[in-house]
């Protein structure tokens, strides 16, 4: 994709499409390219031709290799260049080989056929390595070693024949194994066999007019050889075509000779881990008997209510009977918990075979980002250069930047950022380290002297280390430079205005930065493509915020490069594991169950977060104990970032399904025995078959219609006008106007045309991120990231379930992505409310999973996960009300419950063990300590009275009446110090709820203490249920109370006076009212002292 260093800048609606001029802005030219005197395979020095010139074997990328190693790829390799892999066309004094096209304007017939002068002698040893080895490799560094000197002998070298031996041929030279004119130098590979020597072989001349076979070439026994060498090879390939057969269709088993008995790469490439049954029995065990133990209690509830306080019993009922269906509901989806293992070595082995070219499926990367002001360039530059060093194919990896904010402050940085990473990228693969983002790594402690470690590594670390300082200056610099916005606007380094200096009102604008036809790095190897890019955007159009965004880059990357699978990072999340996309191809690609998974799930782990965890910042509890749960039913759900897609099912097609074997026929009976049920049986099977005909109709109708042209230049279909209009008119109604793009999602294995050109590509990819493209389709309904809620992920992800797919949770040992995460309070509860919103907008839309889906491909037990996470912010209503509980009670001087009973005792001793076991078996199975499970229980208080209880409001008045909400960016961590943020305090209105709740509550127990210590001690044994109540409530609000208290900043006044307000008047109210106190309907007669019988 060459654009010369331009920015590419355009409005499809508009016609325009301009380039501009901001070669400045990009990366500095490389100081030295390739100056073509090397080969990059042998590492020979290459030929000039007759002209003077030097040789050029690929007349499109000039990949420099020598004439020898062109001849050897045209006669016995690939016949393809190894960069561009363009076939070789033949030179001037090259024979000719099977394939090469008809030359008119070419005379060169002395040479075409391989009639050579006796005297050409130029490197025949590529010719012995081949026939030895049976194929090149190329590429690999261990491989290349300087073999032989001229005073060396190979005797030990068998000889071939061709049936016998030639009386005109001498012993020594039967086969044509070491060709003539073996001389010294470096050879790609070592020759199999120790301390060979080749001065002894005296060299012979061909005769063209003896057979070829008396020097072996062509020789029976040698073509038996490859033969067999080449079934040998294509049994070992054959495991990944066979599916869900699990057998090999010639029927060679385990032991078929010609395949190793150990080879790995037929094996599965992961594999289920279930609990083990000593954790889990138990677990399940205690979830029935808390069921059972739950029913004894609401039996025991509903029959023994508190006539004294009708009001307070009632309200902690219904309380209760609503917690109890949340716990059903977070509780059974964890019903089937596992965990799972992949083999990186086997895939290596089914897919990256020794002189072949990679199979692995490519892969593009979005990085999403809005406002450089809340999300540091510095942060995403991390992110995108862990991507861009990632253990993975160079040319299978393209990473895309959007850009939503349209800010030339990021432009620049990515800029920076692609002439760093020429340094970078091959440090890290040099060296192998740990993780690829600058920033996490150099801010690891290493003990040099531990491993002791190379001094080379060492030297080179601390340069890098100084570039990274230096690439840090200079990206705070234009952060800096960018605080203060120029009148009229900003303006690139040619002149040109900065086409996104009005956000709302810009043209889409797309940056190829590195790619394959880009630099390269400092070591001469390419790069992964780099585009930056920033949808149109145009008063009047609603551009659904990230959602849009991501269904931007979906077009615009099958456009340019169209992997089969997408990759989606938030700005601050980098990668940690440089193997992490190969842990989600291990189940993506594998042949056996890969083809059903619509996307692989990674938790999310985070740095920068303080050692307690003070408000669950980490979500240990979900990622390590619910996650684990759904993926043993049909998977995770999507959780919006660190997530491998299979494009596919991002397009809204169902998953592939299984065609079940032919029912067994009943031939054990006599027919008279089954006629008085046969017309049962047949009325039945009608019925079966006209819903299986409905469902083939339905997903015959939101399937591909794969009848269609593949190449996607025409869009024809297979026969008649009709029949070609209907099908094109139906995708371009369901994916938008672009012929290219259509044609892109026709291709299920991935791939661009390769007939376009690089300008007509780039039009293409400006049309499809016009701010218009999606109207009239189905983006955002049915294809892509979902609209409708500010959770997309929920929706996204649930969707794809719908449609029968699954997903996967992959936990590798080493964290495949980390990430920053809000530790101040206010930016946490922000955070908690944008989530909670999104979950009640999908509650009150169509798409709530209490009546959306069924009749599709999801399970019940998923379906009860998806509930769980739209309906759990209307628990903030129950919840802040028997948060409310404890001091009315402490106040009135009454209770929810009657006087307990020892059967009410036994009841309520049974559930606190049950809800007490149940937690430890959970922690015990998902590896979760005791710390991360009790700070989620506090943040689950102290969320649900605050954030969860706003979001439900607002969730309301958005669908209700109308009233949007803003969506505030949640601000990333910057570089002020460690845990400088976790004692920032900011004014926020959802601090109001969860304050005046404590208050309350500590006045209520000052209050029942007076109240006790006034009426004696008989009073104190009734006041200890109303205290551990009150103190329940305080101990799960504690890590509010001390975030409150801060450690740099008092608490915001305005905080401590509504509070307190609210709790005089909630108190004063109280004291006036007193409702949940009977009132006496007579005079209240009392005597008066006096004794009036007393004459």
């Amino acid at each position: 994709m060459a654009t010369n260093g331009r920015l590419i800048a355009g409005s499809h609606n508009r016609n325009e499409f301009i380039l501009i001029n901001a070669e400045e802005l990009s990366r500095h030219n490389e100081g030295k390219e390739l100056s073509g005197q090397i080969c990059q395979i042998c590492g020979d020095g290459i030929e000039k031709t007759v002209d003077g010139e030097p040789f050029v074997a690929c007349n499109e990328c000039a990949f420099p290799v020598c004439r020898t190693c062109y001849e050897y790829e045209r006669r016995e390799g690939t016949q393809a260049c190894p960069q561009c892999r363009t076939r070789y066309k033949r030179h001037k004094g090259s024979p000719r080989v099977e394939g090469d096209e008809e030359e008119d304007d070419v005379d060169d017939l002395e040479n075409e056929f391989g009639f050579t002068n006796h005297g050409d002698q130029r490197g025949s040893h590529h010719l012995v390595e081949s026939m030895l080895n049976g194929h090149l490799h190329v590429g690999h560094e261990d491989s290349r070693e300087v073999l032989g000197t001229q005073g060396s002998s190979i005797s030990d070298i068998p000889l071939l024949t061709y049936r016998g031996e030639d009386v005109g041929v001498s012993p020594d030279s039967h086969a044509l194994i070491v060709p003539p004119f073996m001389g010294g130098g470096k050879r790609v590979h070592p020759m199999p066999f120790p301390d060979s020597s080749l001065s002894s072989v005296q060299p012979r001349p061909l005769d063209p007019k003896k057979d070829l076979a008396v020097y072996g070439y062509g020789s029976v026994a040698w073509k038996d050889r490859v033969d067999e060498w080449k079934k040998r090879q294509n049994k070992l390939q054959m495991v990944k075509h066979q599916g869900e057969n699990g057998g090999n269709p010639d029927g060679d088993g385990p032991g078929d000779p010609d395949l190793p008995t150990n080879d790995e790469g037929r094996q599965p490439l992961s594999r289920k881990v279930p609990i083990p049954s000593s954790k889990i029995s138990p677990y399940r065990l205690i979830i029935v008997l808390r069921l059972v133990v739950l029913g004894f209690f609401f039996h025991y509830r509903l029959l023994h209510p508190v006539e004294n306080a009708y009001g307070l019993w009632l309200t902690s009922v219904i309380c209760e009977i609503w917690f109890a269906l949340s716990w059903i509901l977070d509780q059974f989806p964890k019903w089937y918990p596992i965990e799972r293992e992949t083999y990186l070595d086997r895939l290596s082995l089914r897919y990256e075979r020794d002189g072949k070219p990679s199979e692995l499926a490519d892969i593009d990367i979005f990085v999403s980002t809005v406002d450089p002001m809340k999300e540091p360039p510095l942060i995403t530059a991390n992110t995108v250069l862990s991507i861009l060093a990632v253990d993975y194919p160079v040319e299978k990896v393209a990473c895309y930047v959007s850009d939503d904010g349209a800010a030339m402050l990021t432009f620049e940085a990515l800029s920076e950022t692609s002439e760093f990473a020429r340094k970078w990228v091959p440090f890290c693969k040099k060296f192998n380290i740990e993780p690829r983002a600058p920033e996490w790594y150099f801010a690891q402690k290493i003990d040099y002297l531990k491993d002791k470690i190379h001094p080379d590594f060492i030297r080179e670390r601390r340069a890098m280390k100084r570039e990274y300082e230096e690439f840090k200056v200079r990206i705070n610099g234009l952060v800096a430079q960018a605080q203060k916005v120029p009148e009229e606007g900003w303006t690139m380094q040619d002149g040109t205005p900065w086409p996104g200096n009005n956000v709302r009102d810009h043209p889409g604008m797309i940056q190829v930065f590195l790619g394959p036809d880009g630099v390269l790095d400092v070591e001469g190897c390419e790069l992964p493509r780099l585009v930056y890019v920033s949808r149109e955007k145009r008063p009047g159009f609603d551009h659904h915020k990230k959602a849009g965004a991501m269904n931007a880059l979906v077009r615009v990357s099958a456009v340019l490069s169209n992997a089969p699978y997408l990759l989606n990072v938030d700005c601050d999340h980098y990668i940690n594991n440089s193997k992490a996309l190969r842990e989600a191809m291990c189940f993506m690609m594998d042949p056996t169950s890969g083809h059903k998974v619509c996307y692989v799930q990674f938790p999310q782990r985070f740095d920068g977060i303080d050692r307690h965890d003070r408000y669950a910042n980490r979500n240990i509890v979900f990622f390590d104990i619910n996650m684990k749960g759904l993926d043993g039913i049909q998977g995770p759900i999507y959780v919006g970032t660190g997530c491998v897609f299979r494009r596919r099912a991002l397009y809204g097609y169902n998953a592939p399904v299984r065609e079940k074997p032919p029912g067994k026929t009943c031939n054990c009976w006599p027919k008279w025995c089954c006629l008085c049920c046969g017309a049962r049986r047949k009325n039945r099977k009608a019925k079966t078959k006209e819903k299986k005909n409905k469902k083939l109709k339905t997903r015959e109708a939101s399937s591909q219609i794969h009848a269609l042209d593949d190449s996607g230049d025409g869009l024809e279909a297979s026969s008649g006008v009709k029949n070609s209009l209907l099908p094109q008119t139906k995708l371009e109604k369901r994916f938008g106007q672009s012929p290219v793009f259509v044609a892109s999602t026709l291709r299920e294995n991935g791939g661009t045309i390769h007939a376009a050109d690089s300008a007509s590509l780039l039009k293409e990819a400006i049309h499809v991120i016009s701010c218009g493209y999606e109207d009239k389709t189905e983006w955002g309904k049915e294809v892509g990231w979902i609209y409708g809620s500010v959770t997309e992920d929920i929706l996204t992800g649930f969707k794809m379930h719908c449609h029968g797919w699954r997903s996967v949770y992959c936990m590798p040992k080493r964290p495949a992505f980390k990430g920053s995460a809000p530790i101040n309070l206010s930016d946490r509860l922000h955070q908690v409310l944008r989530w909670a919103l999104g979950s009640v907008e999908i509650l009150l839309s169509k798409h709530c999973p209490i009546w959306y889906g069924y009749g599709g491909g999801l399970k019940w037990l998923e379906r009860f996960s998806y509930i769980n996470s739209v309906v759990y912010p209307l628990t903030a209503v129950p919840l802040v009300a028997y948060c409310t509980l404890p001091a009315i009670c402490l106040l009135s001087g009454k209770f929810i419950v009657p006087e307990i009973s020892n059967y009410a005792s036994i009841i309520f001793i049974a559930l606190f063990v049950c809800i007490i076991a149940t937690g430890v078996l959970e922690m015990q199975w998902g590896k979760v300590g005791i710390d991360d499970w009790w700070r989620n229980e506090q943040f689950w208080v102290i969320g649900g009275v605050s954030a969860h209880l706003f979001a439900l409001f607002q969730g309301l008045l958005k669908v209700l009446a109308g009233v949007d909400t803003s969506f505030t960016v949640t601000s990333k961590s910057g570089d002020d110090g460690e845990f400088s943020e976790l004692y920032v305090f900011k004014w926020t209105s959802l601090l109001i709820a969860p304050l005046t709740l404590l208050i309350i509550n500590i006045i209520g127990v000052v209050s029942g203490i007076a109240n006790a210590i006034n009426n004696g001690y008989d009073s104190w044994g009734p006041l200890f249920g109303k205290f551990f109540f009150a103190f329940w409530v305080i101990v799960h609000l504690y890590p509010f109370l001390k975030g409150l208290m801060g450690k740099q900043n008092r608490t915001p006044t305005i905080i401590i006076v509504w509070s307190i307000l609210l709790a005089s008047i909630f108190s004063l109210v109280w004291v006036r009212v007193n409702p949940f106190v009977s009132k006496s309907t007579g005079p209240v007669l009392e005597l008066c002292g006096l004794d009036c019988d007393y004459s």
